[in-house]
């Protein structure tokens, strides 16, 4: 593409936050047509960057081009206006409008002269073709609440498509897509790449990246980081240009040990799959994966068991021994425990520290008469943020400040210090970078080989098959199948999740 001048170009771009210099003198450049993947841990800058072409902010030093004209950002309609679409993490719809209204919200067609009525006919009509587009086999007329979230994300880009944009930028846009919904995504993006819309891609997802990219920046502690061609492009190579160094036994499955016990699930019925048994058995010392298409059952498996959902049958039993398990109360007493999908809104409590959260679980254990003993709660929570490697100030540090993958594991840090039997994981890793991935898997198999039940539910098929010991895959509320280690592979995982036996 030397050829050509960059569809956008950025250069020295600096921005500043209150005791944090978040991006510190950035170039980057997207060609007519191309894919750049933007990679780098939390906190490298990335979506500040991002944040600056999208005009959220403002940089206070550098240069953007377009078409090799120095233009000027301001605001999200200046963006808009040159022909720059942002499609963020969070998804910026209204369900409470339909598919029409959220695509041409502030530009809906207007009839009836001085009455300014919405020409609901032409508006449905406009909608029609980006539906098209993306491949949306819906009415324009449909209520945005009812759709899917990977649904809602094709709306998003067909809302981009209907401004023609000629700059897309996309944040973790498979993060809670379904594997066939990824499919469709990537087709979207040959399109889009064949028509000549460059695309900027985010995610921690390594395995998208080397499919879909045809260049990888990196940005590392706000600063340019290195590139990578396209013939350059590995998952060590992305690896080394993030963190700077090399990961080691990055997915591994635990060693295969000598721990007598396993914990059962038998004949699991829930009210999402009232008419599906769920039965499997996890054995100390593995992790057991669950995969699946989103929907299949597997985190209300999860959370049956661990007591917070009611189940309406089925039976446990730990080391041959049977379990009542009624209540989270009765999971956490027999050493159960669960990390939630969702860890900001069900795994913690935002607004507290580091140290509440850490012995909210055990508060007896911290108190005297009533009263907590903050000294040891200090020590307990300090201890385990050094053990765990947890990137805070201090353990008074409140939850809502830290990044996803230190959030994990002050998730972690909660259930580690109880001594589990068995730990389920609900996926581990969605939306953390891949050095914080690296240490959940090792203190993954760290458990595992303390001869702890580890079961982990994931969507990102690289990490079922790189991490686990066997594979269960769920459809439609039961268990089709177990894979052990030599026959895994994505179509056999694939054509269980479908509802082949």
């Amino acid at each position: 593409m030397a050829d050509q001048a960059p569809l956008v170009e950025m250069r020295g771009i600096e921005k500043s936050f209150p005791g944090v210099k978040a991006v510190d003198k950035v170039s980057l450049s997207v060609y007519p047509g191309e894919v750049v993947a933007l990679i780098g841990e939390n906190g490298a800058g990335k979506s500040t960057l991002m944040n600056v072409l999208g005009g959220i902010y403002t940089p206070e030093v550098g240069q953007i081009l377009i078409d090799g004209r120095p233009v000027a950002i301001r605001n999200v309609s200046d963006a808009i206006s040159l022909g720059i679409g942002f499609i963020h993490q969070e998804l910026n719809v209204l369900d409470n409008l339909t598919i029409a209204a959220n695509i041409f919200l502030g530009r809906e067609p207007l009839c009836m002269g001085p009455l300014r009525l919405i020409d609901r006919r032409k508006l449905h009509a406009d909608t029609q073709p980006y539906l098209n587009r993306v491949g949306l086999d819906l009415p324009p007329a449909t209520p945005l609440r009812s759709l899917s979230i990977g649904q809602q994300q094709m709306v998003e880009i067909a809302k981009a498509l209907s401004l023609n944009i000629r700059l897309l930028i996309m944040d973790e846009p498979t993060s809670s897509l379904t594997l066939s919904e990824t499919r469709r995504l990537f087709e979207i993006i040959r399109q889009l790449r064949g028509a000549g819309i460059g695309i900027i891609y985010i995610s921690h997802r390594l395995g998208e990246i080397s499919g879909c990219a045809d260049r990888v920046i990196g940005m590392r502690d706000g600063r340019n980081a290195g590139e990578l061609s396209k013939d350059q492009i590995s998952h060590e190579a992305m690896v080394r240009l993030m963190i700077g160094r090399e990961l080691t036994e990055f997915f591994a499955a635990p060693a295969v040990g000598r721990h007598e016990g396993s914990f059962t699930v038998s004949d699991l019925r829930t009210s999402a799959w009232p008419d599906a048994a769920v039965s499997f058995e996890a054995r100390r010392g593995e992790i057991l994966g669950f995969a699946g298409l989103v929907g299949a059952g597997r985190s209300e498996m999860a959370q049956a068991v661990f007591g917070v959902d009611e189940r309406l049958s089925g039976t446990f039993t730990l080391d041959g021994k049977n379990l009542t398990i009624s209540s989270s109360g009765d999971a956490i007493a027999a050493g159960i425990y669960l990390a939630p999908e969702d860890r900001r809104r069900s795994g913690l409590v935002t607004e507290m520290t580091i140290r509440e959260n850490v012995t909210l679980p055990d508060m007896p254990r911290f108190s005297t008469v009533g009263l907590i003993r903050h000294r040891a709660e200090r020590h307990a929570a300090a201890s385990q943020c050094e053990t765990l490697s947890i990137k805070a100030p201090s353990a008074e540090t409140e939850v809502r400040n830290l990044s996803g993958g230190n959030q994990q594991k002050v998730v972690l840090a909660r259930w580690l210090r109880l001594r589990p039997n068995v730990i389920i994981f609900d996926e581990p890793t969605r939306g953390i970078d891949v050095g914080a991935k690296s240490e959940v898997y090792h203190l993954m198999r760290a458990l595992a080989e303390r001869g702890v039940v580890v079961i982990m539910i994931s969507s990102d098929m690289e990490e079922v098959l790189g991490i686990s010991s066997r594979i269960a895959i769920m459809h439609d509320g039961r268990v089709t199948g177990i894979l052990e280690r030599p026959d895994f592979g994505e179509e056999a995982v694939m054509k269980l999740a479908v509802g082949a036996s």
